[in-house]
């Protein structure tokens, strides 16, 4: 429709509840033991997890060759917005910061701490795979040596603790008011063109 301007399409929207429910059952399966809740959470573990990196993969390329990937690069014209954001908003003086493109400057920050933690995981969760059985291959625990092991495992670690953070404050932003257009166009697709005209600036980035 006229009124309508297309955010994500179905596809880009599947991968986003996937990921997510990816990411749940990782956390749900190597938290859960831990606050003693007993169940065989290994197997559900890994292979969730190798199904994240194929998810992971699939969003790569299809950034690069079907999407513009540089919506969600930070520029010059980022930094620049998030100073006169941040000066506004301390000091009320100053230039407002300009209308973004698809995602605004915090959108991409974001999305930045969110691939790198997500790549530490899935990286060093691979590695760790060497260290038990699956159908494809016999656990190998000598790869690396006792110091090594523990360097992945701290990775492993401190990336899922801070992708609890990074899932608190996406949906603590996803529930703001404000925010309603972003957390609808995941389900719809879309934000309606005059939230578009308010809010984007079509200069900076297709819609």
């Amino acid at each position: 429709p006229s009124g309508r301007v297309m955010r994500h399409r179905l596809v880009d929207r599947l991968y986003h509840w996937l990921m997510a429910l990816a990411i749940l059952v990782l956390m749900g399966t190597s938290f859960m033991p831990i606050l003693g809740f007993k169940f065989q959470w290994l197997e559900i573990h890994w292979i969730t997890g190798v199904l994240l990196a194929v998810l992971v993969v699939f969003h790569i390329v299809r950034s690069v060759v079907w999407q513009d990937w540089r919506n969600m690069v930070i520029g010059p014209a980022d930094v620049r917005d998030i100073w006169r954001e941040a000066r506004h908003t301390i000091s009320g003086g100053g230039a407002p910061p300009a209308r973004p493109g698809k995602y605004d400057p915090l959108q991409k920050l974001y999305h930045l701490a969110v691939a790198v933690l997500v790549l530490a995981v899935i990286a060093s969760g691979l590695l760790m795979m060497l260290k038990i059985d699956t159908p494809l291959w016999r656990r190998d625990p000598y790869w690396f040596s006792a110091d090594a092991w523990g360097i992945i495992y701290a990775v492993h670690g401190l990336a899922a603790m801070a992708m609890v953070t990074m899932l608190v404050i996406h949906i603590y932003f996803a529930l703001r008011p404000d925010n309603w257009r972003f957390t609808r166009s995941i389900f719809r697709g879309w934000i309606s063109r005059k939230e578009y005209s308010e809010h984007h600036d079509a200069e900076r980035g297709k819609p």
